[in-house]
């Protein structure tokens, strides 16, 4: 009995001592998952948004040696009576208003501040729209009708097998991926949580085998489909994003502070949603676009793309949101009015007739219910109009 309680003890340190060595060896896993677990919790989201490199590997993406690019002041304008109401109910966190390029209101919530560095979400798809502009023009992607499989091989016998640039660009891959945020067991967050435990996005994208539709037959919104575009600039360029996000559009900008990507344990950039930038440098990408993609007397991003992208070429239904080249365009709206947009109500409104960008931040845990973008397009498009 003193031996079989002896070797008892003995296992039970060994045990103990396993955990311990395994809970060392994958401490920043755990932490990050917990994180990730917490990321939208009500007393967390808003801190959570300012500092996403707590819970995530990052990338940086440089800013360059050059000058920070002016963002002079204007007049500062009177905001509708109604902008206060919506500040607080849809938990916004920063808002800037640029009229004729100039600063004309700028204001900050919830603790948060100028120098913070905000996650964007899915504002990253534009970014990345804007890149491919840039590397299709220079002649390593032949054609937005050439098959995705053709620059990134990775993807043969899965669900892109058969869909082009333009499908992924548009979101009409026909790929099978749930969406629903607040699903524990959806696609997007089982992709959230490879990121966090250091997986592969490009092996998790090349996993997806399942289509609901023919490629371009149906406008379906799926993440997913920007991350695989960011393999086929990859995979055209021999590059990977951040150097070339810095080369081609952010340097050029000259941004206030250096943004980072989140990225996955194969070092690759999260492009999909995963950049984070002040809200000053939001604008300033903001208004490069509205003035056709030239900045400080350079043409950063070619006038023919911005055009091309920023149009409602998807199918979407003829009563429903816009979609072009990873840009949204309201219900309803005037030629040249069309926006970036990421989750809990991120966004880069732009009206090119009127020359003015709004740049909203927030940490709107309602974003998802009935009529709440709807009334932010209603509020960008009143602020807009009172100028």
């Amino acid at each position: 009995m003193r031996r079989l309680l002896k070797w008892l003890g003995r296992a039970a340190l060994a045990l103990v001592l396993a955990a311990l060595v395994i809970g060392l060896w994958k401490r920043e896993e755990i932490t990050r998952l917990m994180a990730v677990n917490s990321l939208f919790s009500e007393g967390k989201i808003v801190s959570n948004f300012s500092h996403m490199d707590r819970a995530f590997l990052t990338l940086g993406v440089a800013r360059g040696d050059g000058p920070v690019s002016p963002l002079p002041r204007g007049a500062e304008m009177t905001l509708p009576e109604s902008t206060a109401d919506w500040v607080r109910d849809r938990s916004v966190t920063s808002l800037l208003v640029l009229k004729n390029g100039k600063i004309v209101h700028e204001s900050y919530y919830l603790d948060t501040a100028p120098e913070d560095r905000r996650i964007g979400w899915s504002m990253a798809k534009s970014f990345l729209s804007a890149l491919f502009g840039i590397v299709q023009a220079e002649g390593v992607i032949a054609s937005l009708d050439d098959p995705v499989t053709r620059y990134a091989p990775a993807l043969k016998g899965s669900a892109y097998d058969g869909a082009s640039i333009r499908n992924v660009l548009q979101m009409t891959s026909g790929v099978t991926f749930d969406e629903d945020y607040l699903d524990y067991h959806s696609d997007i967050n089982k992709m959230g949580r490879v990121l966090a435990l250091g997986g592969s996005m490009d092996g998790f994208a090349a996993e997806l085998k399942a289509r609901n539709a023919e490629p371009g037959t149906e406008w379906k919104y799926v993440s997913i489909d920007t991350h695989v575009l960011s393999m086929v600039i990859r995979g055209a360029t021999g590059r990977n994003i951040p150097e070339l996000m810095s080369e081609k559009v952010i340097a050029p900008l000259g941004l206030e502070a250096e943004p980072y990507y989140l990225a996955d344990g194969r070092g690759v950039a999260f492009a999909l949603g995963g950049l984070n930038l002040t809200t000053r440098d939001y604008a300033r990408f903001g208004q490069m676009v509205a003035q056709g993609g030239h900045w400080q007397g350079q043409q950063i991003v070619p006038a023919d793309w911005i055009a091309a992208s920023t149009i409602a070429s998807a199918p979407t239904k003829p009563d429903k949101i816009g979609y072009g080249y990873q840009w949204w365009i309201p219900k309803g709206a005037s030629d040249g009015v069309f926006m970036a947009r990421g989750i809990y109500g991120q966004y880069i409104y732009i009206d090119q007739i009127r020359d003015v960008v709004i740049v909203t931040t927030a940490a709107d845990r309602l974003f998802r219910e009935s009529g709440v973008s709807d009334s932010n397009v209603a509020m960008f498009r009143t602020i807009a109009e009172a100028l």
